[in-house]
């Protein structure tokens, strides 16, 4: 109980030390702060976002601190619930809360640690089917992979990885994980997916589409997995509870779902919420 009461109280003064230096102190034009805690899954995207936002907000300075799910909700927790009560309404040291997933958002907003009505889906994460980019006869979709029984395909442990356990949803969705049996080549993670196909272990690979962004050039993604088929991942933002600037987290909110924002997402491998999700 000690042990977890100091490891919260380290991450608490870690991000107060963030958002004292999003302050501007010691600095000579000092900018107004706009804090998010995100998980380290979205550091790409929420870097990309925070610095286009900056370069039409420029007497903002966007910090980002970043933590695992449960350990960000403690974190929260331990602010929310300071015993000193120094924080309110419109006082706190976070403005915008931005997990890898709506579970932990949902888990938040039952808490009542962010505010009701202001999340905001901004991105999605899809199954991907990738192929070395010199491969010039590619299966066009996943249904193709069960049609030509020479194809080896590279996938990610489901034991030990999301995207493994997707994927094998997924094939079972689409009712060919059994005419896949024999031709899977298992790799520990997405990284290893890659590997195994560009050292031509496997044709293709499936993984998720922000995992093939830094290997463009040397990979192609080829086919999206439908929807109706499996669900992508949703990722939102929301308000913290004591917000200290409402207006501006509602237009970096609001700038998160613009074309400019989307087309970042989208150079990033992200897939786009529906209108209304």
């Amino acid at each position: 109980m000690l042990r977890t009461s100091m490891r919260n109280f380290v991450r608490t003064t870690v991000l107060i030390v963030v958002v004292l230096v999003a302050g501007g102190i010691g600095s000579v034009a000092a900018s107004e702060p706009l804090v998010i805690a995100g998980s380290p899954s979205l550091a790409t995207p929420l870097e990309a976002l925070s610095r286009a936002f900056e370069a039409s907000h420029q007497n903002v300075k966007v910090r980002l601190y970043f933590d695992s799910g449960l350990d960000l909700r403690r974190t929260i927790a331990a602010i929310e619930n300071h015993p000193t009560r120094q924080y309110f309404i419109g006082s706190g040291p976070i403005h915008l809360i931005a997990p890898g997933g709506d579970e932990l958002l949902t888990r938040l907003e039952q808490k009542h640690y962010v505010l009701s009505q202001t999340r905001r889906p901004y991105a999605t994460v899809s199954l991907v089917l990738v192929v070395p980019e010199s491969l010039v006869d590619a299966p066009s979709s996943f249904e193709a992979l069960a049609q030509d029984t020479r194809i080896r395909v590279a996938v990610a442990d489901p034991m030990l990885t999301v995207v493994g356990q997707k994927t094998n949803e997924f094939l079972k969705a689409l009712g060919i994980a059994e005419a896949m049996k024999g031709r899977l080549d298992v790799a520990t993670d997405a990284r290893g997916v890659l590997d195994h196909m560009l050292n031509g272990q496997a044709d293709v690979g499936i993984i998720f589409g922000p995992d093939a962004y830094d290997t463009l050039g040397r990979v192609r993604v080829v086919a999206v997995a439908p929807e109706q088929a499996i669900r992508p991942i949703i990722h939102s933002l929301a308000m913290e509870r004591y917000c200290p600037n409402r207006p501006l987290c509602e237009d970096f909110l609001a700038f998160c779902q613009s074309p400019e924002a989307q087309s970042i997402l989208k150079g990033l491998g992200y897939g786009l919420p529906r209108q209304g999700k």
